[in-house]
């Protein structure tokens, strides 16, 4: 599985957690919905930048965010 995969099903899995819909964590990181669906399928070569954006909106470090993504 790519990173890009690896990265969106962990972002995925932690909006569900936090009963987010895709519009919400939109809303709540400051970038548009279709964006957050094209991170979680793994379509999105995503950007520190919007990395960060998106553990500010989960509430999350970014260590946490990409904790075990380069586990095989």
């Amino acid at each position: 599985m790519s990173i890009c995969k690896k990265f969106g099903v962990k972002v995925k899995e932690l909006r569900v957690a936090q009963k987010l819909s895709q519009e919400m964590l939109a809303q709540k990181s400051g970038l548009h919905r279709t964006y957050i669906g094209g991170i979680e399928r793994g379509e999105r070569n995503i950007s520190l930048i919007n990395i960060e954006k998106i553990a500010v909106a989960l509430d999350i470090s970014i260590n946490c965010l990409m904790e075990g993504l380069n586990n095989d």
